[in-house]
C-alpha cells in the first residue's frame, strides 16, 4: 500500500498544509529539532505541527542527531521529549542518525545510541523510530537493534533495496 508523506523542518517555511492535503498527501513527518538544548527546537515546529493537524494530517516527528555516545542520544532524547511534550502523533518519533562523526564510533556504539534515545522516547509513552539511510543502516546498526524499531530509511531511487522489515521508504 502506497501512502505518502513527507517530512519538513524550518527549511520550508510557511507551508500551506491545506494544499498539502489536496495534493494527495496523508501525513507529514516534523522536525521538532536537533541537538542536546531546548533552544535547538526548530523554530517552525509548533506552527507546523498546528497546521498540520488543523489540515487534518497525520504527524510524526524526528529528532537530528548529533550524539556520538549513548549518553549524548539519552541527553538528546530528553530534549526531544520536552520539546514534543503535550503533543498527539499517529507516526512514530524518529531518531535522525545520519553524522559521519557517529558512524566513526562504529556499530556497536551507533546500535546503542539509537537504543538509548529511542528507549527514552517508548519509557515516555512515545512510538519510537529510526531514520537513516540504508547503507549505514546495514553497516552501523545490529539486526536485532533495526528489528526493534520502527525503520524510515532514506534512499533515493525507484525501490527501497533493504531486505529486512522497514516501516516508510
Amino acid at each position: 500500500m502506497v501512502i505518502k508523506g513527507c517530512d519538513i523542518s524550518q527549511w520550508q517555511y510557511n507551508i500551506d498544509f491545506i494544499k498539502v492535503k489536496a495534493a494527495g498527501v496523508d501525513f507529514v513527518i516534523i522536525r521538532a529539532g536537533y541537538g542536546r538544548l531546548i533552544s535547538q527546537k526548530d523554530p517552525y515546529f509548533e506552527q507546523n505541527y498546528a497546521r498540520a493537524k488543523a489540515a487534518g494530517l497525520n504527524v510524526g516527528a524526528y529528532w537530528y542527531s548529533y550524539a556520538t555516545s549513548a549518553e549524548d542520544a539519552r541527553a538528546e532524547a530528553q530534549t526531544c521529549i520536552e520539546a514534543i511534550k503535550g503533543k498527539q502523533f499517529e507516526y512514530p518519533i524518529y531518531f535522525d542518525l545520519e553524522e559521519q562523526k557517529a558512524f566513526n564510533r562504529g556499530a556497536s556504539v551507533c546500535s546503542s545510541m539509537v537504543t538509548a534515545f529511542c528507549n527514552e522516547l517508548e519509557q515516555a509513552g512515545y512510538f519510537a523510530g529510526l531514520y537513516i539511510s540504508r547503507i549505514p543502516l546495514q553497516t552501523y546498526i545490529s539486526p536485532d537493534v533495526a528489528s526493534s524499531y520502527s525503520l524510515w530509511i532514506a534512499e533515493y531511487g525507484a525501490k527501497c533495496n533493504y531486505d529486512g522489515l522497514f516501516g516508510m521508504w
